[in-house]
Order: C-alpha cells, then sequence, then structure tokens
C-alpha cells in the first residue's frame, strides 16, 4: 500500500504534464516550451524530496521518496516526448 498511494497520486500530475508536453509538440512550439512542464515536474520532485529527507524523515518522508521517483518517471516520458522528431 505504501508503494500504491503515491503512485495514484502522481497520475493526475503525470498525465497533466504528458497531456501538455504532447500538446506543446503539436503545435510545433519550440525545443524550451516542449520541455517546461518536464522541467518544472522536476524541480517539484527535488523539493518534494528534500521536504521528505530532510523535514519529515521516517516512513512518511519515504513515502514523498518514493512519489518522487515517480514524478522523475513522468518527467522522463515528457522529455521523451518532448524530443521525439516528426
Amino acid at each position: 500500500m505504501m508503494i500504491y498511494g503515491p503512485l495514484l497520486v502522481s497520475f493526475i500530475p503525470g498525465i497533466l504534464v504528458l497531456g501538455l508536453t504532447w500538446w506543446f509538440s503539436r503545435k510545433g512550439f519550440s525545443l524550451f516550451i516542449r520541455m517546461f512542464p518536464g522541467a518544472l515536474l522536476s524541480i517539484a520532485a527535488l523539493i518534494l524530496f528534500y521536504i521528505g529527507f530532510v523535514i519529515i524523515r521516517g516512513f512518511e518522508g519515504a513515502a514523498y521518496g518514493i512519489l518522487c521517483f515517480f514524478f522523475i518517471l513522468f518527467a522522463i516520458l515528457s522529455f521523451a516526448l518532448a524530443f521525439k522528431v516528426k
């Protein structure tokens, strides 16, 4: 259950970021704009990891770390979608 909770919570922002990246690539925006949602998700993941590791600690902090892991996976998928050549 400790893995399923953060996985399900990460689906909402992850799908939103993937959708934004896909929409930006369909509209023909520059590479910087296409990479922006993935970069924001990566920054959010780093901030949440810091909060979970330094401030919260323990099992609750580990849940934040697992959530950040899934955020990073979605950010990598977003970067791959942004770099995809038509």
